[in-house]
C-alpha cells in the first residue's frame, strides 16, 4: 500500500552521516554520536517503532501519554501514581526543558484525571542559579518558624473550604504548598551542581544540557522517580532544512552528556534500577523534503518507521530489535507500537500494564488503554 507524507518529498536521500559497528555487539551507530556509541553494548535499539500520524502534537501526547486524542495522564503521572515516590521532599515527577516549554507543554506531563499531585514538575533548565530555577524557593521575609505558622493556617482555611466542595484539586493544592515548603531545603541542594567534585562536571561537559543531565542524576540519586529531559523549547530536531549541519549541532550538544550519564551511572551502581529512554515522538522521511518543488536538503516527518533506544533497568544491552525496509521508511520486522514500548517501560519497572488501572468515567484506564505488548527480546 502506498504511504503518504505529510509534505511532499522527492528523490531518495542518503545519511550525510558515516555510520560504523561498535562494542562486542558491533552494532552500527552514526558518527555525529560517537561517544554515546562507546555504551552500545548496555543498550538496546528498537528500530521498528510505529506512531500514528506525521503531526508533532498528536505523536508527542501518544509518546507521552498513551493517547494521540483525548487527555490522558503522562507516563510519569502513571509510574508516579503505580510507584510513589522515594522522596517527600522533591516531586516524584521532574521535567527538565531549557528556555521554555516544548510544543503541547504541560499536557506533556499532565496528571489529567489523575490526583493532581503525580504530575510533573516543569524547570527551566537554561538557569544556572538555584533560585532561578525553581522560582520561590526561598522567602524572602519569613524564617521556617513563621512559614510552618503560615501553612498551617492555610491548611486549615483550606480543608474547611473543602469541606464544603467535593474538589480533588483542592487536595491537589494543598500538598503542593506543603511540599513547596519541604523543597527548600533538598532541592537547593539537588539542584546545584557546583557540589559535584571538577571531574564529574567535566565529565558531562559545560553547558545547558551536560548540567541538566548531572541535574538529573542527583534527583535520581535522591528518589525522583522520573526525570524527562527535553532538547530545548518547541521542535529543535524538526529539520525540514538543512538537516545535516543541523543534527550534527545538536547532537554534538548532548552526545557526551548522554554518554556521561551511562557512564555515571553504571560506576554508581544505579544503571541497574535506572532506566534510560531516548527517542522522539516519530522519525525522519528517507527522501528529501520538497519545498515549492525544491529541496533543502531536510527530510518531512515520519511515523511508519523510527528509532528509539533504552538501557539499563534490566534491558539486554547490544540488542537490536525489529528493522524498516530497505529504504529506512516503513517499519518490516517486528513493528512496535508506542503501546508495546509502554508495556515494556512498565514490565522493565515490576509493573503489569494490564493491572496498572485508575477508574474515572465508568471505566478502568491504563497507560496502555487496550493494547500493547511486552518487548521480551529486549529484556534481560
Amino acid at each position: 500500500a502506498k504511504k503518504a507524507t505529510e509534505r511532499k518529498t522527492g528523490a531518495a536521500f542518503p545519511s550525510p552521516f558515516k555510520f560504523q559497528r561498535y562494542g562486542k555487539s558491533g552494532i552500527e551507530v552514526s558518527e555525529i554520536f560517537a561517544k554515546t556509541a562507546q555504551h552500545i553494548d548496555d543498550i538496546a535499539v528498537i528500530r521498528s517503532m510505529q506512531a500514528q500520524v506525521p503531526n508533532h502534537e498528536p505523536s508527542l501526547m501518544l509518546m507521552n501519554c498513551g493517547d494521540s486524542i483525548q487527555a490522558r495522564p503522562s507516563m510519569g503521572a502513571w509510574l508516579t501514581y503505580g510507584l510513589g515516590s522515594e522522596n517527600q521532599n522533591l516531586p516524584g515527577f521532574v521535567a527538565m526543558c531549557p528556555g521554555g516549554m516544548p510544543i503541547k507543554g504541560a499536557e506533556n506531563w499532565q496528571s489529567a484525571f489523575l490526583p493532581g499531585a503525580f504530575q510533573g514538575t516543569y524547570v527551566d533548565s537554561r538557569h544556572e542559579d538555584v533560585d532561578k530555577l525553581i522560582e520561590n524557593i526561598r522567602s524572602p521575609h519569613a524564617d521556617t518558624r513563621v512559614q510552618m505558622k503560615q501553612l498551617d493556617l492555610l491548611r486549615r482555611i483550606n480543608l474547611a473550604h473543602q469541606r464544603e466542595r467535593s474538589d480533588p484539586r483542592l487536595e491537589a493544592r494543598i500538598q503542593s504548598f506543603e511540599l513547596a515548603f519541604r523543597m527548600q531545603s533538598e532541592a537547593t541542594d539537588a539542584f546545584d551542581v557546583s557540589r559535584e567534585p571538577q571531574h564529574i562536571r567535566d565529565l558531562y561537559g559545560n553547558g545547558v544540557h551536560g548540567r541538566q543531565t548531572l541535574i538529573a542524576r542527583r534527583l535520581l540519586e535522591r528518589g525522583v522517580r522520573m526525570v524527562q529531559l527535553w532538547h530545548g523549547a518547541g521542535q529543535p530536531w524538526d529539520n525540514h532544512a538543512d538537516i545535516e549541519s543541523n543534527h550534527r549541532k545538536l547532537a554534538g550538544e548532548i552526545d557526551q552528556p548522554i554518554a556521561a550519564l551511562l557512564h555515571d551511572l553504571k560506576q554508581r551502581g544505579m544503571l541497574d534500577d535506572t532506566l534510560v529512554l531516548w527517542g522522539g515522538e516519530f522519525g525522519r522521511t528517507p527522501s528529501v523534503e520538497l519545498a515549492g518543488g525544491k529541496s533543502k536538503l531536510g527530510r518531512d516527518h515520519n511515523h511508519y518507521g523510527f528509532s528509539v533506544w533504552m538501557a539499563g533497568g534490566g534491558i539486554k544491552g547490544g540488542t537490536v530489535h525489529g528493522s524498516t525496509d530497505e529504504f529506512g521508511f516503513a517499519a518490516q520486522d517486528n513493528p512496535t507500537s508506542i503501546h508495546d514500548l509502554h508495556a515494556t517501560i512498565l514490565h522493565l519497572l515490576g509493573i503489569d500494564h494490564e493491572h496498572l488501572t485508575y477508574r474515572y468515567a465508568g471505566r478502568d484506564f491504563r497507560l496502555t488503554d487496550v493494547y500493547g505488548d511486552v518487548i521480551t527480546p529486549v529484556v534481560a
